[in-house]
């Protein structure tokens, strides 16, 4: 071969690298835009904006931007900055954009208008996590319409209403007393785990009648294993988070359902627990039908998790920021002094609790800043116009919610612990911690309670200090320090 025909081969191959890098970068946008145009033409449906998407990048063939955002949530622990990335290259806009993530094309919604605009157009987008097959076929989130709305109204009457938070607030002190006591006689804890058993033991006491010990141990267990699957890649595989998910999800099934059949056999006149499970195994629909048993415990999975993980997380978080914030822990104790000494050693009741204006302070910026579901997950059932922009059917639709309570915009110096700042209510449409639409929160207020209640007993009687406050913090599956928040914890 002469020395001009290696040149030219040469030439060849270095002008084809750059061609073939591009055309590897722009695979998934080249593809999923060239699809949407295709449909348009052939009138499949796609809505005015004549399949325009987002702006945004779709990342590499397969993997899309999914190594991008892990490399911002585990290996740098700055998740805001994936977000940020993309307004400053791609502007504000309508405060959307497009991705690929996960095995799935991606539609991120950052803005208090976007997320508004999805979370309220329930049939518009169905719920997208966690996978069914963990949170159950017939439980509240999976199920659509009269069902929907049936097991919704059950849930609100049950743990959030005035008359149900009033017997809840009697019910949940005696355990997280003792427990406080607990946490001080050893004197070192680990608020994470320790905010967790206490939530979960006094959930199970009220949802299913079941009290501390070796089988609500195990049940524990089996709890904390389903978990930490709802994130995970949904591969069953040996091995991996989700296979072993499901596996704990059956053992979990399997234990209800001998409880389940326990209550049948039992069939009392006087309702012996007339707990959460034996009300819900009483709800009838419209033709006086009464729920599968497979209903009853799918919901019921959904009802300890709901109830326990993110309350026990707020948990933890105020502990961590109120041992930052002494002038917040003084004003605390003088509040919540005042009520105790109207109460003369009983337990605070709800009337109380709606005089104790800067613990409820406290309480939403404890919420704000642990942002203990910092993002929701939706599926396109149809193809939606958004501002001229297409959110295509089938497409993953992540609501980033965090972004909203970190945003300069909606809230003055966002990462600093202020519960002054709530001496006015925040801009409409900036604080989405509950979620939205007709599928927010059926509980926030007994997460508000559980909270309130405990920082009243650990204003009056405790102190506490972190062994690390510079601990690194970690932001999957849920955002918490490194350690715990491991502190020394002693009675006054």
């Amino acid at each position: 071969m002469g020395v001009s025909e290696l040149a030219w081969w040469l030439g060849l191959l270095l002008g084809a690298i750059p061609l073939l890098v591009q055309a590897i970068w722009y695979w998934n946008d080249v593809r999923f835009l060239a699809s949407l145009k295709l449909r348009s033409a052939c009138g499949n449906n796609v809505k005015q904006g004549g399949g325009k998407l987002p702006p945004g990048h779709m990342g590499l063939p397969f993997l899309g931007e999914t190594l991008s955002f892990l490399w911002y949530n585990k290996i740098l622990r700055r998740p805001d900055d994936f977000i940020h990335s993309k307004r400053n290259r791609y502007g504000e806009g309508v405060g959307m954009y497009r991705s690929y993530l996960f095995g799935s094309p991606t539609i991120i919604t950052c803005s208090p208008a976007s997320n508004k605009f999805v979370l309220q157009s329930a049939e518009d987008f169905r719920i997208g996590w966690p996978a069914p097959e963990l949170a159950g076929r017939d439980s509240i989130i999976n199920v659509e319409g009269k069902q929907h709305a049936r097991l919704r109204g059950f849930i609100l009457d049950a743990i959030n209403q005035p008359n149900s938070l009033r017997r809840i607030a009697r019910m949940v002190q005696p355990r997280m007393v003792s427990a406080l006591q607990c946490w001080a006689e050893k004197g070192t804890i680990n608020a994470l785990l320790e905010t967790n058993k206490v939530t979960f033991e006094n959930i199970c006491s009220m949802f299913i009648s079941m009290e501390p010990g070796p089988r609500l141990d195990e049940i524990h267990k089996y709890f904390e294993g389903l978990i930490a699957g709802f994130r995970a890649y949904p591969i069953s595989f040996p091995g991996t988070p989700f296979h072993h998910a499901l596996r704990c999800r059956k053992k979990l099934a399997a234990m209800l359902k001998v409880e389940l059949e326990k209550r049948k056999q039992r069939k009392s006149e006087t309702d012996e627990n007339n707990d959460l499970m034996d009300s819900l195994m009483r709800v009838k629909d419209e033709e006086g039908k009464q729920l599968s048993d497979d209903e009853v415990v799918d919901n019921m999975i959904t009802f300890v998790i709901g109830g326990y993980k993110s309350t026990a997380l707020a948990m933890m978080w105020a502990l961590y920021h109120i041992s930052k914030s002494p002038e917040v822990l003084q004003r605390l104790r003088e509040e919540n002094t005042v009520i105790s000494k109207r109460k003369k050693g009983d337990f605070i009741t709800m009337e109380d609790v709606s005089q104790m204006k800067y613990t409820a302070k406290v309480v939403e910026e404890t919420i704000r800043l642990a942002n203990p579901a910092s993002s929701i997950f939706r599926v396109a059932n149809r193809d939606v116009d958004y501002k001229g922009f297409v959110i295509p059917k089938g497409w993953q639709v992540l609501v980033w919610i965090r972004s909203l309570h970190i945003d300069a915009k909606n809230f003055d110096n966002p990462l600093s612990f202020n519960p002054e700042r709530w001496n006015r209510p925040p801009e409409p449409g900036t604080y989405q911690v509950f979620g939205g639409g007709p599928r927010i929160c059926a509980g926030n207020m007994l997460a508000r309670l559980q909270l309130t209640i405990i920082l009243h007993h650990l204003a009056l009687g405790y102190k506490w200090e972190l062994l690390n406050p510079k601990a690194k913090l970690t932001y999957t599956p849920y955002p918490k320090p490194v350690d715990g928040a491991a502190m020394t914890f002693h009675a006054l």
